[in-house]
């Protein structure tokens, strides 16, 4: 039977939608592959019944995507258009040198950051996330398929945003697909919770999504260049080149903005206050409540990163010449060092210690505490450890292969079913409700098929599941 190719294009000017679409009908095989213009994309083929039955799905794609304003056209007559990548400008600081205790070279420079009580992680533009240890012994090594934006924590699990326009799981051993917002959304944040993810992107939208991967609302503004979006359990909060925006959780609805006197370029949340770094130099604390302002930080030139102490007692912000700050909760500044490893991307403290990752691809490790700074003021610092990877360290990839068990295996049995043009997912083990869903990974459900979960969780306001940890596939 012969092979039939159906090729679309929807390409936008002003740095909107540059995207394809490619349906190939084999027999009974359906073949859709989607990405951005010259670039490999995403692939998936799906087996139907009958041949009937193929041509019929594939023409139902082909309609959706016309009626999107898709068109047809030729391979390889536009070109690719490359992501914006946050420009890596930095300058050496002139002010004394910060207590670093250790510092790792990610090989490219690193945007996305996570420290919790057992370990570090740092991403970088080649797509590389490391951990390390507190004490800095590099432990493991996921590598995904393009550069990493931003790592953040919801609950339990890690995610990683990064500039092929999906969200990854990095709980288990293997990275797996948790969202995927689209190729052609030029993603330069996410935020987590509770299954829910923002997104900001080049634009200045605001998207979430929710744990099915299924679009709840977006907000478009008049800025663009939105480098923050911080979710709660009751609201959004967005910032770009105009402000900061909140927008209540469910359905979106503007709840106030406030200007910054500048772009915004990293944002921080605490439990009542946001917080966002500005391109005038300036990191502005914000109420959640009412959006007013309720401190400024004042640094010496543009901010390319900020964070807090539990509840702000202390702020904390990274600039464009590798200086880094540390400022009361009034805005009284209370030191300034040179980080000597480039500008910080992004920042976390935690038990007295901040984590940078910066322009230069380090992972930094700086001791705040009183003693150390009045040390560092004086002049006095400790000779920075350089850690390494281990020679041979293997770099674990994304994959749709599944590990097989058995129903001896301890875990907790799912099984993926079609609900309408839907694949979910839900527990069918006794005590869970049969009812809810579970959020698992898109990429590995097929109809039918059952799994074997390390754990399952109930998610924060009830109604759903998570999947936890390792996932098999029961023979």
């Amino acid at each position: 039977m012969t092979q039939q190719t159906t090729y679309l294009e929807l390409s936008e000017t002003g740095g909107g939608a540059h995207k394809f679409y490619e349906v190939v009908v084999d027999g009974t095989d359906v073949t859709i592959s989607y990405g951005r213009i010259g670039e490999r994309g995403q692939r998936k083929t799906t087996a139907f019944a009958t041949p009937a039955k193929a041509q019929a799905a594939a023409a139902k794609k082909v309609g959706e995507k016309l009626r999107k304003g898709y068109a047809h056209a030729v391979r390889g007559g536009r070109q690719a258009r490359p992501v914006s990548r946050r420009p890596v400008v930095s300058t050496r600081s002139t002010a004394r040198q910060a207590p670093v205790l250790w510092r790792f070279a990610s090989g490219a420079a690193a945007f996305g950051v996570f420290v919790d009580r057992d370990r570090c992680l740092v991403g970088n533009q080649h797509g590389d996330v490391y951990t390390v240890t507190h004490d800095g012994t590099v432990t493991g090594r996921f590598h995904l398929p393009d550069g990493v934006k931003c790592i953040v924590a919801d609950d339990f699990w890690i995610y990683a945003g990064c500039d092929d326009g999906r969200v990854y799981d990095l709980s288990g051993k293997v990275p797996r697909v948790a969202y995927e917002i689209s190729a052609d959304v030029d993603i330069y944040w996410v935020d987590i919770h509770d299954g829910v993810l923002g997104v900001s992107d080049r634009n200045g939208r605001a998207t979430v999504i929710d744990h099915e991967d299924e679009f709840q609302w977006a907000r478009d503004v008049d800025g663009d260049s939105a480098w923050m979006v911080r979710c709660d359990g009751d609201a959004v909060y967005h910032g770009h080149s105009a402000g900061v925006a909140r927008y209540e959780a469910v359905g979106g609805r503007p709840v106030w903005q406030t200007p910054v006197g500048g772009n915004v370029l990293f944002g921080w949340q605490e439990r009542d206050s946001v917080y966002a770094g500005t391109g005038t130099g300036q990191v502005h604390r914000l109420a959640k409540a009412d959006g007013r302002t309720e401190a400024v930080y004042r640094c010496d030139a543009a901010v390319y990163s900020c964070a807090a102490a539990p509840d702000g007692r202390y702020v904390f912000a990274g600039d464009y010449t590798s200086s880094v700050y540390c400022f009361d909760r009034d805005g009284t500044r209370l030191w300034k060092l040179a980080t000597g490893c480039g500008s910080a991307f992004s920042m976390q403290f935690l038990d007295d210690r901040l984590y940078l990752v910066t322009t230069n691809g380090s992972l930094a490790c700086v001791d705040v505490s009183e003693q150390a700074i009045r040390d560092a003021e004086q002049g006095s610092v400790p000779t920075p450890l350089d850690v390494k990877a281990t020679a041979g360290l293997v770099a674990v990839e994304p994959t749709l292969t599944v590990e097989t068990a058995t129903s001896a295996d301890e875990g907790v049995v799912v099984e993926c079913y079609r609900d309408g043009s839907r694949l979910r997912v839900r527990v069918l083990d006794a005590g869970y409700d049969s009812g809810w869903n579970v959020q698992f990974p898109k990429g590995i459900r097929e109809p039918g098929a059952r799994y074997l979960v390390q754990e399952v969780r109930l998610s924060e306001r009830g109604g759903f599941y998570r999947a936890y940890g390792d996932i098999k596939r029961l023979r």
